[in-house]
């Protein structure tokens, strides 16, 4: 790795950091660039994976006042981590082109469930209507998907978590992305220890990646906090559009 190279992945990083906390969907700026400097797809997939873990937990450092209690959130603890690791061996399991046709549709509906989320509450029913069972089932189901798509993927993670949590959770935009911002921390680490192990990790690269997510990931984390919701919404969905035309157009080049 030259020195322009090490440029690229810092500026890459910082940059990645940031809009994963605010909404998520930096992985396809870290990732690009890791291809850009001369890796292989899969050790790309795999180094980006574990580069922009950091970044997650500086964004449940920046986002921490908004967290519900603990006891609240632990229940979704197990089912984050078992989908993620179902996630992580899918992608060294199986080829991707399949997945790759599939991610741009999953990303494209998850920014569609959100900018739609008032007319799709009012057809499935306000949160605070719900049971409490059937509130529960369908958090578990959409956080367990998410993982198992962090755990592959990860691109618009954070996207489809707070489309999904968003529908279902009774509560204000700004603690849905700090729940997101968690449960990405959980995903980001389980898949550090899973390609540490069996993954084809590039080293050098997350070591000049991983540092800058961090301080990327707190000033977003930060910024989130300081933006209407409104704006925080908007954001999301432009940005969630974006990735999913992206991908759709480099899964049909």
């Amino acid at each position: 790795m030259n020195l322009s190279d090490a440029a690229l992945l810092l500026a890459a990083g910082l940059a990645a950091g940031t809009v994963n906390a605010v909404a998520g969907g930096g992985s396809l700026i870290t990732f690009p660039a890791l291809i850009a400097i001369g890796l292989p797809p899969v050790p790309a997939n795999v180094s980006n994976s574990v580069s922009v873990c950091p970044g997650y937990l500086a964004s449940v450092a920046g986002s921490r006042a908004d967290l519900p209690p603990a006891r609240r959130i632990a229940p979704l603890v197990p089912t984050t981590i078992v989908g993620a690791i179902a996630g992580c061996l899918l992608l060294l399991a199986t080829p991707a082109r399949a997945f790759e046709l599939v991610v741009p549709f999953l990303v494209l509906g998850a920014t569609a469930v959100l900018a739609f989320q008032e007319p799709l509450r009012r057809l499935v029913g306000h949160p605070a209507h719900l049971s409490p069972r059937r509130r529960t089932v369908t958090v578990q189901a959409m956080v367990g998907l998410g993982a198992v798509y962090g755990g592959y993927f990860g691109a618009a993670l954070g996207v489809m978590l707070v489309a999904g949590l968003a529908l279902v959770l009774d509560t204000t935009l700004a603690r849905v992305s700090a729940i997101k911002n968690l449960l990405s921390a959980i995903v980001g680490l389980t898949t550090v220890a899973m390609f540490s192990l069996f993954g084809p990790v590039n080293w050098a690269a997350v070591a000049v990646v991983a540092p800058a997510t961090l301080v990327g990931g707190y000033v977003g984390a930060r910024l989130v906090r300081r933006l209407p919701p409104v704006v925080l919404k908007t954001l999301i969905v432009a940005f969630g559009t974006v990735i999913g035309l992206y991908l759709l157009w480099r899964a049909l080049r």
